[in-house]
């Protein structure tokens, strides 16, 4: 039987009844593979191929730089291939492999190197895209894989192309972290951009840890933009939990949520299409300051690449952190049909901006930064106007401070505004959605729309403000200096026959 020998150069030669010697590598190199893949999680099988002529009579497999065969195997029929079997993969398994063959002409050259790694013998590392996930087609990104472990290399990996694989040497970072940045790109919408990183040493470079979540790049193209809307509305309060929806009437496969300045997607599979409509829930779990900013959602397709255009921005706000702020109406909060009223926001608490909000608007309204008054005093002014008979306009603001932007106040007391008919008496405005400020409006249509309701009020209002209150129990009027106050006005029913 043949048996192979090797000189002290490591040179194998092939020893045929004892009296011939043929020199080893005149003969096709064979090629090999593993399966499912060269990267082997700690624990599960792969199996080694290798593949020579179908006149090899034995399959000999190397590990590392070793001159003997590491594992020898009886090729399969018709005798093109055998096959090495790992169990179970440990470390020690990891490393570089190589095979031959033996046939009656000699043996062959030994094949290409078939590296095989391990991993998930570390923690995973974080995987991030700089400046976002989010990329223009035909541009590039860098890929950010980072680690509170000292990793020296990181690995970068493609899903779907085991080619693709880029290691770089880490950068310490004073905070004790090491991370690596790999630039990707260009990158178009014709394939998918998913990957993974993991971290290993550079005395054990085959042993890797486990991977990092999955992160896709996003390439937004033509299709049907989706809508994304919050069911309660756009201003969260701090741990409730608030999920997105995002929904359309083409009918995607998946969809994907990104928030404006955030290093990574968040996916969801698409409910059960409805009517036509393709939809899918975003929960945000117990809502923090974190959530607070601008989002946009995206639809796709699982067999292509290619996303949507994204959604209109929907902004988020999270409030519940500091005292309410307070909300009157200068000079009334009754107001003539058609005319303006300022709204004062105002607080103790020294904020650095307001947001005036309209209830029935889901749009966050209108932001100002404050005014700081002599006595300590922060407030804004907001002008609203035209005001008409035909909406409801109530009003809530709140408070913010520059150093904590995604951090919002308790909302202040609602402000109702009264909006006085042709008679110039008051009347309690009907509900209905508007915007803040800036009304469109027909002036033939709105007339109209006030002698109808003129005609069928049955009762008037008559306002008595606070102060006539304060007045006759004595109470002091506040001075200019001090805060502003809040002046509720009482209403009284008078039935009209």
């Amino acid at each position: 039987m043949a048996q192979l020998t090797s000189d002290e150069d490591g040179k194998g030669w092939l020893s045929l009844d004892q009296r011939t010697r043929v020199e080893a590598g005149t003969l096709p190199k064979p090629s090999t593979w593993a399966e499912p893949g060269p990267v082997i999680p700690l624990g599960t099988p792969v199996t080694i191929w290798c593949q020579g002529t179908p006149r090899a009579e034995e399959y000999g497999l190397y590990k590392g730089g070793s001159t003997t065969s590491w594992y020898q195997q009886k090729p399969l029929d018709p005798g093109d291939r055998a096959k090495f079997s790992i169990r179970h993969m440990k470390k020690p398994d990891a490393g570089r492999y190589r095979c031959y063959y033996l046939s009656p002409s000699g043996q062959s050259e030994r094949s290409d190197p078939l590296e095989l790694v391990v991993t998930g013998a570390f923690s995973k590392p974080s995987l991030s895209a700089l400046p976002s996930p989010v990329v223009t087609s035909g541009w590039s990104v860098t890929l950010q894989c980072g680690a509170g472990e000292g990793f020296n290399r990181f690995i970068l990996t493609k899903k779907g192309d085991h080619r693709f694989s880029w290691a770089l040497d880490s950068q310490p970072q004073p905070s004790g972290q090491s991370l690596a940045l790999f630039p990707v790109g260009p990158v178009t919408p014709t394939q998918r951009w998913r990957f993974r990183c993991y971290g290993c040493y550079r005395n054990r470079p085959n042993v890797w840890s486990l991977p990092s979540d999955a992160l896709e790049l996003l390439v937004p193209g033509k299709s049907r933009k989706p809508s994304l809307l919050s069911q309660q509305g756009p201003i969260m309060f701090s741990g409730q939990k608030r999920t997105l929806q995002c929904r359309s009437d083409v009918v995607y496969d998946r969809f994907a949520l990104h928030k404006e300045g955030g290093r990574d997607l968040l996916q969801s599979l698409v409910l059960q299409p409805q009517a036509g409509l393709s939809q899918a829930h975003f929960p945000l779990g117990t809502v923090s300051s974190s959530h607070g900013g601008r989002y946009r959602c995206y639809g796709g397709y699982n067999l292509s690449s290619e996303w949507s255009a994204p959604s209109d921005p929907l902004d988020i706000l999270v409030a519940g952190f500091y005292r309410k702020p307070s909300l009157s109406a200068l000079p009334s909060p009754v107001v003539t049909s058609g005319g303006n009223v300022t709204l004062q926001c105002g607080s103790r608490e020294e904020f650095d901006r307001f947001l005036l909000t309209k209830e029935g608007d889901h749009r966050l309204s209108w932001t100002l930064d404050s005014k700081r008054q002599p006595s300590g005093w922060s407030q804004a002014l907001f002008p609203v106007g035209p005001v008409t008979p035909s909406h409801r306009w109530m009003f809530r603001c709140y408070g913010n401070f520059e150093k904590h932007p995604q951090e919002w106040s308790d909302p202040s007391d609602p402000l109702q505004l009264l909006v006085s008919g042709p008679s110039g008496g008051p009347r309690p405005p009907p509900t209905g959605p508007t915007s803040i400020a800036g009304e469109c409006y027909d002036t033939k249509d709105r007339q109209a729309e006030e002698d109808r309701q003129m005609v069928s009020q049955d009762v008037s209002y008559t306002q008595m403000n606070l102060l006539a209150l304060r007045q006759q129990t004595g109470a002091p009027p506040s001075s200019s200096s001090e805060e502003p106050p809040v002046e509720p006005s009482v209403y009284t029913a008078l039935a009209i026959h």
